[in-house]
């Protein structure tokens, strides 16, 4: 039988995270467009729940988590500071923007976790994964910087601009606390640590609530309806929702589990990497020399990091 290290799965389940966020943001931009980035954010919640709750009772054999009040307080936290707030400008900057511009911004979010880890839980990154973190997002920035010309992307107007990354922030920040408060929530009571699904499921019920009540409350009912009328839109939130909400925030949970918070968020942050030969496939964008590059040096990050 293989032991494996716990911080080797940890690393391991962000990574794959991060693959699966990549392929996400294409199904939700998609969605977006045609039924707009609120309304998929409430509809891809609801959808996530359901394949949740179908995996929870299989797995765990209950529909409800069994966990304590401290714990429904953190992880309803963390739902709706990631997955309300976050997600919520994540999706807009992913219509306003596009994709790729928005998944760049999200190289900040490590920042935000690293901060939030260190204040509220005293985690303390080692010297050699610290040069990992270090060098991973020197990468990612390098693929920032690529031209938008030689990417083959539409250009967007200046206030746009503006608006998308300013959502793009919000949405990073959102991510890099949310995660820090959901390993808060897990780990809160000594011999009573979550399991990922149970952990998922409580951020997406308490963020799903509060989602479709400030849309109602805002009177979007008709918005909402209407939508669920579009089979492409609909097909694209589903397909989104199972493998973001569903198998990403799950292993995101396994991996804020079993390793450090901001080593975590880190490597659920390559999507700017990822996104270069995805969008190469599925759109055919092409990219410079000096994003393979950046790409490069962020693998060699990435590798630093479970050589820690």
């Amino acid at each position: 039988m293989i032991n494996l290290d716990p911080n080797t799965v940890g690393e391991a389940a962000a990574l794959v995270t991060s693959c699966l966020w990549t392929v996400t943001s294409l199904f939700f931009a998609s969605a977006g467009r045609r039924i707009g980035s609120l309304v998929v954010n409430a509809y891809r919640t609801v959808i996530a729940i359901a394949f949740l709750v179908v995996a929870h009772v299989l797995v765990l054999g209950t529909i409800i988590p069994l966990a304590n009040t401290a714990q429904w307080f953190w992880m309803g936290a963390s739902g709706i500071v990631g997955l309300v707030i976050g997600d919520g400008g994540l999706f807009a900057a992913y219509v306003t923007i596009g994709p790729r511009r928005a998944v760049l911004v999200m190289a900040l979010a490590p920042i935000f976790a690293i901060l939030g880890a260190y204040v509220m839980l005293g985690e303390v990154i080692a010297q050699l994964a610290l040069v990992g973190i270090v060098v991973t997002l020197t990468g990612i920035i390098i693929v920032v910087l690529e031209s938008e010309e030689r990417s083959g992307e539409k250009g967007v107007s200046k206030k746009l601009r503006t608006y998308g990354f300013l959502f793009a922030l919000i949405a990073a920040a959102g991510q890099g606390i949310g995660l820090v408060l959901s390993k808060k929530g897990i780990e809160l009571v000594s011999g009573m640590t979550l399991n990922p699904l149970s952990a998922t499921l409580m951020r997406l019920i308490l963020a799903a609530s509060s989602i479709w009540l400030v849309l109602l409350i805002a009177g979007r009912w008709p918005q909402l309806r209407g939508a669920a009328s579009n089979k492409e839109g609909i097909s694209n939130v589903a397909v989104g929702a199972f493998l973001g909400p569903f198998l990403g925030i799950t292993l995101s949970m396994v991996a804020v589990t079993y390793t450090q918070t901001g080593i975590a968020q880190t490597l659920m942050s390559l999507m700017p990497v990822l996104i270069i030969p995805t969008v190469w496939i599925r759109y055919r964008q092409r990219t410079s020399w000096r994003g393979m590059f950046g790409a490069v040096v962020a693998v060699i990050g990435v590798a630093m990091l479970f050589l820690s």
